[in-house]
């Protein structure tokens, strides 16, 4: 896609959305990447009814090791895959207060060495708790990298290192929350609603939906 394209789409989705925020409800950094571990497989829905609750009771590492497997268990269990997830939460916050005073940090690598936490999770964490220029790539900024011609790659990774490449600088800050909620709400995966769409006259997907 040529570079016009890109400022072009960019653009339109600034226009559209000036200040995108995630859809997951969280009050610090830890909150929010407990919500983000709880996120992967699940939808932002399901993962604020159950922090709704959680957070009342545990909104720090210490709380949340206090509640201990059983007890955090009580509260995630209608996410799936609950039981490795709060094995990995309670172990996460273990090494926060370990190592990290019970505080988030602020670094690629430290963050992808607490459990639980990948790229994507880190990405979510450094981009939206503490305002860096990441790209975190789910399964709808995937979709809608590869569908639109943005950017074309069999792989995460590879979209996640393209995009970083042909998005400007001045759209970098929100480019992963424009792109998801386009995902999420627009170009869907079973069928793209092109006529809602904002973008589609430089999309280039070759089999847009018909008004």
């Amino acid at each position: 896609m040529s570079p016009a394209k890109v400022r072009s789409i960019f653009r339109q989705l600034r226009a559209a959305n000036p200040s995108p925020q995630s859809e997951l409800l969280y009050r610090s950094p830890f909150e929010l990447l407990v919500a983000v571990i709880l996120s992967a497989q699940a939808t932002d829905k399901s993962v604020n009814l159950a922090t709704r609750e959680l957070f009342r009771k545990a909104r720090t590492p210490q709380a949340m090791c206090k509640l201990g497997l059983a007890g955090l268990k009580r509260y995630i269990r209608t996410i799936g895959l609950y039981n490795t997830k709060a094995r990995n939460i309670l172990a996460a916050c273990k090494l926060l207060l370990e190592r990290y005073g019970g505080e988030v940090p602020r670094e690629r690598a430290a963050l992808e060495a607490l459990p639980g936490v990948g790229r994507k999770t880190a990405n979510v964490v450094l981009n939206v708790a503490f305002g860096q220029a990441t790209l975190a790539v789910d399964t709808h900024v995937f979709r809608v990298a590869n569908r639109t011609g943005l950017a074309r790659a069999s792989s995460p990774r590879a979209v996640e290192d393209e995009l970083l490449r042909v998005i400007p600088a001045q759209f970098m800050q929100h480019a992963h929350h424009w792109l998801i909620l386009h995902g999420r709400y627009i170009c869907k995966a079973r069928v793209p609603d092109c006529p809602r769409c904002p973008i589609a006259r430089w999309c280039e997907y070759p089999h847009k939906t018909p008004p």
